[in-house]
């Protein structure tokens, strides 16, 4: 029996390996052999191949603070999933690798790869292979989702057209306003060990060793955030999903989007790709966007105006997508697609129009992990 608090280079990179992925069984067809040689053995006949990849840093994507590693492991495979289903295909496989610090423990990293394997079982994605070595600044992560489509129904970010309709599934905005009270209750947290740290140091110089007890005391206890009414918020910052159901009703539907992507960085970011690539304009509505409760309470509590929340926050991942205007009707029978707006011709610009009719240029200012 292995210790959970094992430390991961007693256990050696292939026992680790071994420990984690010993019963995976492949799923799909097209895998003919998964973890366990030099490489894996994928069978495409008849299909495209679609391959996305995402690199996730410790510090820079994520922060343990305030994410535990399930919901990190099942994370980083739905940002992941998410990309194969912007394109409108079907993820099949997954490659994971792994650069880890040695404050982790064996047990650690099980936790990591139980969330991966939920969100792989959720859309029957096998894990195939990766890598593992050792990290001097923490844990970074790197996915290699792989999945296919036929060739005639892979939805790209250029096919948008003039009259076009965009829509959106879901709702904009929650996860970024649940990054923001994360981040907040974590400034409020450190501000008070800061304070009780400083009061610590005053005590040790006074040779005071029962204050300073008391106040270490007062460190080990201090008060949980309260988080009642804002579950919502963190769910959706913390428990990505991908929307495979959406591409699903599509299909059902027999709409094929001329463009698509996923909210990754931010509904304005993703918006101004479709029309760069697509040399189109866009008008889209204020009203229109589909904003939740909780987001919009979050956004006054905290001063912010919750449009922009809506059009920059990022991490949504939500499919922003077009279909020709004579899809409208079948557009409208399906739930949780909203309808925010229209394409136009290039020289008409990408325009948001507000509330009172106001009409203002679109400008991206999502997620840039290079600044």
């Amino acid at each position: 029996m292995i210790p959970a608090d094992m430390e991961i280079a007693k256990l050696g990179e292939f026992g680790l390996i071994d420990r984690l992925t010993h019963d995976l069984h492949p799923q799909n067809p097209s895998t003919r052999y998964g973890v366990g040689d030099d490489c894996a053995v994928l069978h495409y006949p008849d299909t495209e191949v679609l391959v996305t990849t995402d690199m996730l840093m410790e510090g820079v994507h994520f922060d343990l603070t305030y994410i535990d590693l399930k919901h990190l492991g099942y994370k980083s495979a739905m940002v992941n999933i998410s990309d194969i289903f912007a394109m409108n295909g079907t993820p099949r496989q997954m490659t994971v690798s792994l650069a880890i610090s040695k404050r982790f423990t064996v047990d650690d990293i099980e936790l990591f790869y139980q969330g991966l394997r939920l969100a792989c079982e959720k859309w029957h994605v096998d894990i195939v292979g990766g890598d593992t070595t050792s990290s001097f600044t923490g844990l970074a992560i790197s996915i290699t989702c792989i999945g296919d489509a036929p060739k005639d129904s892979i939805v790209y970010r250029n096919g948008a057209h003039d009259t076009d309709l965009i829509c959106v599934s879901g709702d904009l905005g929650a996860a970024y306003m649940g990054l923001q009270l994360l981040e907040r209750e974590k400034s409020v947290y450190y501000t008070q060990v800061d304070e009780l740290q400083k009061k610590i140091a005053l005590a040790q110089k006074a040779g005071d060793a029962s204050q300073v007890a008391r106040l270490k005391s007062q460190i080990t206890n201090l008060t949980q955030p309260d988080f009642s009414g804002k579950e919502y918020l963190l769910q959706r910052q913390l428990q990505t999903e991908a929307r495979g159901d959406i591409v699903e009703r599509l299909r059902q539907a027999g709409i094929r989007p001329t463009s698509m992507m996923d909210v990754s960085d931010g509904l304005s970011s993703e918006l101004l790709h479709i029309c760069k690539q697509s040399h189109v304009g866009c008008r889209i509505f204020e009203k229109n966007l589909p904003i939740d409760y909780q987001t919009a309470v979050m956004a006054e509590e905290m001063e912010m105006n919750v449009t922009t929340c809506a059009l920059n926050g990022g991490e949504d991942y939500e499919l922003l997508f077009t279909v020709p205007i004579g899809d409208l009707d079948k557009i409208k029978e399906i739930d949780d697609i909203h309808l925010i707006g229209h394409i136009t011709a290039e020289k008409y610009g990408k325009v948001l129009v507000t509330r009172d009719s106001q009409e203002f240029e679109l400008v991206a200012q999502g997620w840039n992990p290079l600044k």
